[in-house]
């Protein structure tokens, strides 16, 4: 069988073979490698225990690497060392909870390292308190804080979508 024009045209097209120009795929992920990196250190996830349930909110704003002071249905714990029982808390009149107050300034005087001085030494304090808590408790706990030196007070809670 004699070869014919399209016949031709096909085997000329077999012997051009298409090689894959790496040199822009590689330029692609250097860039989409120093993006994640960059972005990768402005998101911070605060992991709540498993025995906090945190309210729903929609939050604007990333929350900053400052002291944490957990409240569980149990136990009130600042900076993961319980201090104080929830029980307690409800059965005193006082408006200060002291244990909490001396856990606080204990941890501003005693500080190591840079990061934990800068944490220390910022007025900011972020409680998780479970949802279930009343908001009694959570008053004591924010006057506390107060009289303690930390009048940067934020709640933890878990982000939803924004409502537009």
């Amino acid at each position: 069988m004699k070869p014919n024009r399209r016949m031709k045209r096909m085997a000329r097209a077999k012997k051009h073979k298409s090689d894959l120009n790496l040199t822009s795929l590689m330029d692609v992920f250097t860039i989409l490698v120093f993006f994640l990196l960059v972005n990768q250190s402005a998101v911070e996830v605060l992991e709540p225990p498993r025995e906090i349930k945190l309210p729903d909110s929609v939050v604007e704003a990333k929350p900053r690497q400052t002291l944490v002071i957990m409240v569980s249905e149990q136990t009130i714990m600042v900076q993961g060392e319980p201090t104080m029982s929830v029980a307690d808390i409800l059965a005193t009149k006082d408006e200060i909870i002291r244990p909490v107050m001396e856990r606080l300034s204990q941890i501003r005087q005693t500080t190591i390292g840079i990061n934990t001085e800068a944490v220390a030494k910022t007025n900011e304090v972020v409680i998780l308190a479970h949802k279930t808590i009343p908001f009694k408790i959570l008053k004591k706990l924010m006057s506390t804080c107060t009289v303690a030196g930390y009048t940067k007070i934020s709640l933890a809670v878990i982000q939803k979508g924004s409502q537009s």
